[in-house]
């Protein structure tokens, strides 16, 4: 397995009325975040938020190319990030979902005490596939076929590369002691947005190339 460190290229916030980012994703332009009882966008160059929702948004965040995806308590529900409007809604798979993304067609979601990346049906919420870790797992993001998810367990928190069909960890990138990832996704380059939970913050972080 490759070990790296990791580089922090930026730091966002602490953000005023936000007590903790849990969920992040990026439509292509903006940076998405969730705080609880908000969703929050963010100008990624100038780092200024430019407008909220008012939703439930208690963990992970997605983006499916139209619509938000955002867990809430036991649900995900599908907004339209125009009017905030929940336009459907399905059951989260499990009692701890921590981070959600949207690849191909499908959401993944990441089961933060039970160490389990779920793959989901988003009309149903049916579960197609079931990962296991061996770490809590926080944010989940995929990149250039790549799935990657991150950890945080006490002090130490990583993002890791997993093998999609075993959830093998094939690469772990360290962040600095005492800087957790709660929601992870990508810029769809060589970039990723990483949540900062109960700091307020959000980063990016490099890549390994």
């Amino acid at each position: 397995m490759k070990r790296s460190t990791a580089e922090i290229l930026r730091e966002y916030g602490p953000f005023a009325g936000v007590d903790a980012v849990h969920g992040v994703t990026y439509d292509g332009h903006q940076v998405w975040f969730a705080s609880g009882d908000k969703l929050h966008s963010l100008d990624p160059e100038s780092g200024q938020t430019l407008r909220s929702l008012d939703v439930a948004a208690h963990a992970g965040t997605a983006f499916d190319g139209q619509h938000l995806f955002q867990i809430a308590e036991d649900r995900i529900q599908k907004i339209d990030p125009h009017t905030g409007r929940v336009v459907h809604s399905i059951p989260a798979p499990g009692s701890s979902d921590s981070g959600l993304t949207w690849a191909e067609g499908t959401l993944w979601v990441g089961e933060y005490r039970d160490r389990k990346i779920h793959q989901l049906d988003p009309q149903t919420g049916a579960i197609l596939r079931t990962l296991e870790s061996n770490r809590f797992v926080t944010g989940v993001t995929w990149v250039d076929g790549e799935l990657w998810h991150g950890t945080w367990e006490g002090e130490e928190s990583e993002l890791r590369h997993i093998d999609s069909t075993t959830g093998e960890v094939l690469e772990s990138v360290s962040m600095p002691p005492g800087v957790g990832v709660s929601g992870l996704e990508s810029d769809g380059g060589d970039q990723f947005f990483c949540g900062g939970g109960s700091s307020g913050k959000l980063r990016t972080v490099q890549r390994p190339t």
